[in-house]
């Protein structure tokens, strides 16, 4: 086994296991954690370890480095069992199995890691945590997760309560990407204090576009309704449509509830206004941002939101709820906040902003994310958390 490089250097090698990435299926899955990690990269030597289930091939470890980032991804095949039970406990088998073979390749490929850092529990917080238990090797958790916030892990029984109180009581820093998730992990009682690291707002190097049509109104979202709540920005463009024939909604993004709202759409009288582009890459969704007037973000919850960002860096006006991360945005110069499910509320804004949209000025708005969103803000922020997590240097 070769001895680390990191021994020898000053810059730690930091292995990231996250429990999201980006992949051929949902381009969008953890793209966030992926420009996170990139960020880190620049100042940080990074090995990425995915651990991924496949229900149609066969286990397997390899190196596939992508996105200037060193990746080793271990794969396993997933349970069908009709068994909920027996298949969990299948799966959680083989992905140990597919997690053991990936450390393995790790430690050929690239030498023992410095410290590992964990985005979303709960199976990669499991691996961290036996690292550190077999091989002394401190582990870092960074979280994103809305579970935290709505409700839904306050719904799961007291055995996972108590795994993952140990986990985050065994982690030598705890991150989140806003006050408002951080503050939600310690009412949980998961931790008795938490960094901040935001996520990177992509867009910033762009040329900034132009204000773009008045009454050109955007959506990019997962459609998963009872979470974004985007039935409810049809709901309001119905309303704010009735003296105002210019406005029009781009709905981006795919999901359990897209023919629902098509069929919402019909209903409401504006079909004709509303159009559904389906998922797209990241690119493709700033440069039809660059066309749109204003952003509107009507979900029921968000830990951070980065949708609200990429608006506010082309220069858009954002219309947000007021769900968590996007009052960190958003102010009376850039945009609105409105309560979570007033589509009154937003109905009446999307009026506003289609009247005055010329009181925006999108260089202004710019500046408001510019220097804490940035990857080297992002990035220095997780390299100032890791120096901090590293175990002190043995003395000579």
């Amino acid at each position: 086994m070769p001895s680390s490089p990191s021994a020898a250097a000053e810059t730690p090698h930091v292995l990231v296991l996250p429990k999201w990435w980006p992949n051929a299926r949902d381009p969008q899955l953890g793209d966030f954690i992926r420009k996170q990690v990139q960020a880190t990269a620049r100042f940080t030597r990074i090995t990425i370890m995915l651990i991924k289930g496949d229900p149609e091939h066969p286990p397997g470890v390899a190196r596939a480095d992508a996105d200037d980032l060193i990746v080793i991804r271990s794969r396993y095949r997933t349970s069908q069992s009709p068994v909920k039970p027996l298949r969990k406990l299948v799966n959680l088998l083989r992905y140990w199995k597919a997690a053991m073979a990936g450390w393995r390749m790790v430690l050929q490929e690239r030498g023992k890691p410095d410290l590992v850092h964990v985005h979303i529990l709960v199976r990669p917080a499991l691996v961290a945590h036996w690292i550190k238990r077999k091989y002394g090797i401190p582990y870092i958790l960074s979280e994103q997760s809305s579970e935290y916030l709505d409700g839904t892990y306050r719904r799961k029984g007291p055995l996972f309560h108590a795994l993952n109180r140990r986990l985050f009581s065994d982690a030598d820093a705890v991150t989140a990407v806003s006050g408002w998730l951080g503050d939600g992990l310690k009412d949980l009682g998961l931790c008795t204090e938490y960094g901040i690291v935001p996520n990177v707002i992509p867009g910033l190097d762009r040329p900034l576009p132009s204000r773009g049509p008045a009454g050109h109104f955007m959506v990019v979202a997962d459609l998963v309704d009872r979470t974004k709540n985007v039935s409810g920005v049809i709901r309001a463009l119905a309303m704010a449509a009735r003296g105002h024939d210019k406005l029009r909604l781009t709905v981006i993004g795919d999901g359990p509830d897209r023919g629902y709202l098509e069929e919402l759409a019909t209903t409401e009288g504006v079909a004709q206004r509303v159009k559904f582009l389906g998922r797209l890459p990241n690119a493709q969704v700033l440069d039809h941002m660059a066309h749109a007037s204003a952003v509107i973000i009507n979900s029921n919850v968000e830990t951070f939101s980065v949708v609200t960002g990429e608006a506010l860096a082309q220069g858009k006006p954002v219309i947000a709820t007021r769900c968590g991360g996007p009052q960190g945005f958003v102010t009376d110069t850039n945009g609105f906040l409105i309560d979570v499910g007033d589509t009154k509320a937003l109905a009446a804004a999307m009026v506003h902003l289609a009247d005055k949209s010329a009181m925006y000025d999108p260089t202004m708005i710019r500046a408001s994310v510019n220097e804490r969103f940035s990857p080297e803000a992002v990035g220095r922020a997780f390299k100032r958390i890791h120096q901090r997590s590293l175990p002190p240097p043995a003395s000579a």
